[in-house]
């Protein structure tokens, strides 16, 4: 319930598990995968013999992006309520640079610069697009 802009810990607890949850659970699905020596082991074949890695990449950080403006826009208050595309952008492709430097260290894998770019491609397409499906 909210009372002049405070929320209770009912509804704080909500937006934590309708908001944040999925972001935090997909950010952990992004991480365990790019722990793997052979990622493709883990998903169906088609996603490997059909499309491009940079395909999967932005599709990828798309989702992130789309996650992490709901979260922005809908559970962490107004100011980031406003900003929440630039935000989530900028989280989603911070979150492939980490990523990127993750996989430095998983046997087998590599740094990809290009990676990264297609990360945040998706990363801005998922929040603009998302944000303007939802103010429609």
């Amino acid at each position: 319930m909210e009372t002049a802009g405070f929320t209770t810990n009912a509804t704080s607890l909500h937006h934590v598990w309708r908001y944040w949850a999925p972001l935090i659970v997909y950010a952990g699905v992004i991480f365990y995968l790019s722990s793997q020596s052979h990622p493709e082991e883990q998903l169906p074949d088609f996603m490997f013999k059909q499309l491009s890695d940079k395909v999967l990449h932005f599709v990828e950080y798309a989702i992130l992006a789309v996650l992490a403006y709901r979260a922005l826009r809908w559970a962490a208050g107004p100011a980031a309520a406003s900003r929440a595309v630039t935000l989530a952008i900028v989280a989603a492709s911070a979150y492939g640079i980490t990523d990127e430097i993750h996989q430095s260290f998983v046997p087998l894998r590599e740094v990809s610069v290009v990676d990264w770019i297609a990360d945040t491609f998706g990363a801005a397409i998922g929040a603009v697009g998302w944000s303007q499906i939802t103010t429609r």
